[in-house]
């Protein structure tokens, strides 16, 4: 989600690459979107080394961040970056997910695509350099046992955790109740074992409160041309903004 890697880089890793035009659309939806909501608080799931937070800053948004990230290089990286920004918190490293304990944790070679899934053949062959590279034992918990939103907090919840989307969701039910706003990767087809799509991850938001906002197209397999991620961002249905 929004991360901070060039053309190049991009178009090597699947990703699609957006035109100025485009660019700026999905920004202005989605900073529009935390103006008209007046959302103060943003907790993001999955952080790896930041990349998501800081273009929210370049784009603006300067109310309070706590970022999650489990993978031990990443979360040193993670608070380096958010040392200077006092209003970004960086959580004690953890995974996040539907129980509480220690996981095996799958490093890939692109840090991004690490996950607790095993990882499918369709996530290779696309992008190779993805693939794992070692294993960490890691502390997991759910969200609501190690964070609580206040009647003051505005909340958007953002969750790029490959393919552990579910779980992250499953394990934060008073969180998720108190969400104005929501951002989840969803993958096309499995791209990790065990994954819930985006069909059924839609159909689980739509029966927790929540409506599409927009859609933004992610990771492509750079050889078909096929689009296998992409980020949902939603809103309570209760609060939905005018069209």
């Amino acid at each position: 989600m929004l991360k901070a890697i060039t053309r190049r880089a991009a178009k090597e890793l699947g990703y699609e690459v957006l035109g100025r035009g485009e660019s700026f659309a999905a920004q202005k939806t989605l900073m529009g979107l935390l103006q008209q909501k007046e959302i103060n608080l943003v907790l993001d799931v999955g952080a790896n080394i930041g990349q998501f937070v800081q273009g929210l800053r370049q784009a603006g948004y300067r109310e309070r961040v706590v970022s999650f990230e489990p993978q031990a290089s990443a979360h040193a990286q993670l608070q380096a970056i958010a040392a200077s920004d006092p209003k970004w918190t960086i959580a004690n490293r953890t995974a996040i997910g539907a129980v509480s304990g220690v996981i095996t944790m799958h490093t890939s070679g692109n840090s991004v695509s690490s996950s607790i899934l095993t990882m499918l053949n369709s996530h290779r062959e696309a992008a190779p350099e993805s693939d794992y590279v070692g294993t960490e034992s890691v502390q997991i918990n759910r969200l609501d046992d190690i964070f609580v939103v206040t009647a003051q907090d505005r909340v958007m919840l953002k969750v790029d955790v490959q393919g552990y989307e579910q779980q992250v969701l499953n394990g934060a039910p008073n969180i998720l109740a108190s969400c104005h706003a929501l951002i989840v990767e969803m993958s096309l087809i499995p791209l990790y074992e065990g994954q819930v799509l985006a069909r059924q991850m839609w159909d689980l938001l739509d029966e927790a409160g929540f409506e599409i906002w927009s859609l933004e197209p992610g990771f492509r397999n750079p050889h078909s041309g096929r689009l296998l991620q992409m980020d949902g961002l939603f809103v309570r249905r209760s609060e939905s903004l005018p069209n």
